[in-house]
């Protein structure tokens, strides 16, 4: 069988790996020494592993991390910071986005919570998940703008697809009716069938008197609250001590 020919036809194929990989068997005289399983396993490696960077490639820009070398191998657990590893090493194996589940990142500003979320999102991606970060002010003027550009329904169900959706520095402003509304609409989408990752400098003690007005507020942090891990960063600011450095 001659080569090119077999090349052409991979390649028309759209298996531009296994392409490479076979031409490259056909240069190296070791490979004569393997079986044709041996071969033809390598092939199909070189094809998996292309495709599956790939999506992994497409998943983290969809994602938009703000952080987008943030991985949770890179995350210390400095005393201070009252970080426990093994709780890391959970959340890393994403069970909790597989049982539909939240996590709440808390702490003072500086103590890492967007760094910690980039990471969890980043490990989400790598595990086969589809998942979106936004500030959550962005966010919510993000929906702002699509209602008024007839819009809004469309960015709902972009959300609702999301199997982690996270929102960094939720808190940060007084919060509006039609945020509420907002809101209590994205987590009613996700409630038991996706999961959603919240960072803010305030305690989740403090988020109904944020929200405001109390039906809404039960009803929001009843679906944000139920089945949460919470982690609670503490520490002075790790940017302060990265300038003094």
């Amino acid at each position: 069988m001659l080569t090119e020919p077999t090349i052409e036809k991979l390649r028309h194929l759209r298996l531009e790996a296994m392409a490479t990989t076979y031409l490259e068997q056909q240069q190296t005289p070791a490979s004569s020494e393997l079986s044709f399983d041996e071969r033809f396993g390598l092939l199909v490696d070189a094809e998996y592993l292309a495709r599956e960077n790939k999506r992994l490639a497409r998943r983290l820009r969809e994602a938009k991390l703000r952080l987008s070398q943030a991985c949770v191998e890179d995350i210390d657990y400095p005393a201070k910071r009252e970080l426990e590893k093994a709780v890391i090493r959970q959340l890393a194996s994403c069970r909790w986005i597989e049982e539909h589940q939240n996590v709440l990142l808390t702490g003072l500003t500086g103590t890492g919570k967007t760094y910690l979320a980039c990471a969890l999102v980043n490990q989400a991606c790598r595990k086969g998940y589809r998942a979106l970060y936004y500030r959550a002010s962005r966010l919510f003027d993000d929906l702002v703008l699509a209602r008024a550009t007839g819009t809004h329904a469309r960015l709902l169900a972009k959300l609702a697809r999301m199997d982690l959706l996270a929102l960094d520095d939720w808190g940060l402003r007084p919060v509006g009716e039609q945020e509420r509304h907002d809101w209590l609409e994205i987590l009613e989408d996700r409630y038991g069938a996706r999961s959603t990752l919240v960072t803010s400098q305030l305690p989740p003690e403090k988020w109904h008197d944020r929200l405001g007005e109390p039906t809404l507020a039960d009803a929001i942090l009843d679906r944000l609250l139920h089945r949460a891990h919470r982690i609670a960063l503490k520490g002075p600011s790790r940017r302060k001590e990265q300038a003094a450095a």
